[in-house]
């Protein structure tokens, strides 16, 4: 028997096996962390589905941050990958000792695994904490107005001082069904990368209709079938003459109803009577009205026509009027220079005994400034100049920067003229989009009735003194132009919202 030689009775080699390069620190931290992401997206997808309201930026923890940890993790898993392979190609070929060899026989060993195992169960238990946190934090209203600070700023500061200021943004921002939840997630992720690029529109734009708040939103809290009736209220304004003469309007507003079961069909609210259609084209999201079709109870379909309409465009929709047609700024008003100024003189918060002051006020208000800071600086050195002696003016001063600061956003281009209120036709078109006299039926030239104001509302006293209110009249007055005759224009050709001549 031949001797065998030293060699042939050492053990044989054990060949590599590729597995040994993902056993490392690095690789196994990167294992950690994307298993800790795919635990986050589950729970984060799991809240949004169980809660009550859906919320628009969960689609960027959800969809974007989380994936985002996922392939990170993965990342670290290839960087310990590579590493590893770069140690063995300087070994050629040979064994290479493991950067994380873990033998459970020792002691020393053991206390490592289970302070790994504590270690990762707490950082999971973080991630939980911390993703359920996260979620509420996003759903709260100064996260939907502050985290895009600059883009959403001029729609979150007047949203605080609007009628809705205590509704979640998302509910009336986020539509119903499968179709309003993606949207809402969609856009969140669309809005999330807009801000970053800074390519976003100033000002913001709503491009789509259907974008805003829809009638179901609406109905959400407002009863479309209820019966209002008439509405009384009473309209406080000031001249821009030297003693800033104080004018008011007391009216009734008709606001009716749209059900017959519940009362009459009329007043403003006629639009939404439920047995008829009003239908109209916008070729400008809403600012103008060029053509309406109107279908009654009895299906007699009628339509209206400006002179200059051409026809609806094969890319345009016909709409149905809704409530956000009229009601198009519930919760995100800008406050002409007048009106604020009014407001303002009426609550005491600018001395009306201070000459001109009416329309020195909406004189620094509606000057072009660059940014705010501009303004407020502009602002004071020119009330100052104009009451220089004046104790008065700090107030002054200080009231008109606050009027600026809650409806004014220059670095936006965004102010009263940039979202027209529609609900009545003083500042902007309003009602005489449609109620001009100017739209006509082909066959039997009927208009839309413009002259007959009376239909929505009735004047009871007008006038500055007290004597003049005290004055009311069951039959309505007719209304007093103060200067000049007013018959032949709408309210809005002269009144802009910032003309001194108010």
């Amino acid at each position: 028997m031949k001797d065998t030689p030293a060699q042939d009775s050492a053990p044989p080699r054990r060949r590599f096996r590729r597995p040994r390069l993902f056993r490392n620190w690095i690789g196994l931290l990167g294992v950690l962390l994307a298993v800790s992401a795919v635990f986050a997206f589950v729970l984060l997808f799991a809240i949004d589905m169980m809660a009550p309201t859906s919320n628009p930026y969960m689609g960027i923890l959800t969809y974007l941050a989380a994936p985002m940890f996922f392939f990170t993790g993965c990342g670290l898993v290839l960087i310990g990958y590579l590493l590893q392979r770069r140690n063995r190609k300087k070994t050629k070929g040979e064994p290479i000792p493991l950067i994380l060899s873990i033998d459970l026989s020792r002691k020393r060993h053991q206390r490592y695994a289970v302070g790994f195992i504590a270690l990762s169960l707490g950082f999971l238990l973080l991630t939980a904490f911390g993703s359920y946190q996260t979620y509420h934090a996003t759903e709260t209203v100064s996260f939907c107005g502050e985290a895009c600070h600059e883009p959403m700023e001029p729609q979150f500061v007047t949203y605080q001082h609007s009628n809705h200021a205590k509704v979640a943004c998302a509910e009336c921002h986020v539509g119903a069904g499968a179709t309003g939840y993606m949207e809402a997630k969609l856009g969140g992720v669309r809005q999330l990368y807009h801000a970053v690029v800074g390519d976003y529109n100033r000002p913001i734009k709503l491009l789509e209709r259907d974008r805003g708040p829809t009638q179901e939103r609406c109905e959400k809290c407002h009863w479309l079938e209820k019966y209002t009736g008439t509405v009384e209220k009473i309209y406080r304004y000031h001249l821009a003459d030297e003693e800033n003469t104080p004018w008011t309007i007391r009216m009734q507003i008709n606001v009716g109803g749209g059900d017959p079961v519940k009362g009459p069909v009329e007043g403003a609210h006629w639009h939404r009577n439920i047995a008829n259609k009003v239908e109209f084209f916008s070729p400008d999201h809403g600012k103008t009205i060029p053509w309406v079709r109107t279908v009654d109870a009895d299906g007699k379909v009628t339509e209206f026509k400006s002179p200059d309409f051409t026809g609806v465009p094969e890319d345009h929709e016909i709409q149905t009027m809704g409530c956000m047609d009229c009601h198009n700024r519930p919760a995100h008003r800008f406050s002409s220079p007048n009106d604020a100024v009014d407001q303002a003189l009426t609550q005491g918060r600018i001395d009306p005994e201070m000459t001109w002051v009416k329309m020195k006020a909406v004189e620094a208000l509606t000057q072009p400034y660059a940014d705010r800071d501009e303004a407020q600086k502009q602002i004071d050195a020119y009330l100052r100049a104009e009451y220089p002696d004046d104790k008065r003016v700090d107030g002054l001063v200080k009231e008109v920067k606050s009027i600026y600061s809650q409806n004014f956003f220059p670095e936006m281009k965004t102010d009263w003229r940039t979202y027209p209120d529609h609900r009545g036709h003083k500042n902007s078109a309003g009602c005489f989009r449609c109620h001009d006299g100017n739209h006509k039926a082909e066959k039997t030239e009927k208009t839309i009735k413009a002259s007959d104001c009376t239909s929505c509302h009735t004047i009871v006293a007008q006038g500055s003194t007290s004597e003049e209110l005290n004055q009311l009249s069951g039959k309505g007055l007719d209304f007093l132009h103060i200067d000049s005759e007013y018959e032949d224009y709408d309210c809005s050709d002269c009144h802009t919202g910032g003309n001194q001549e108010e």
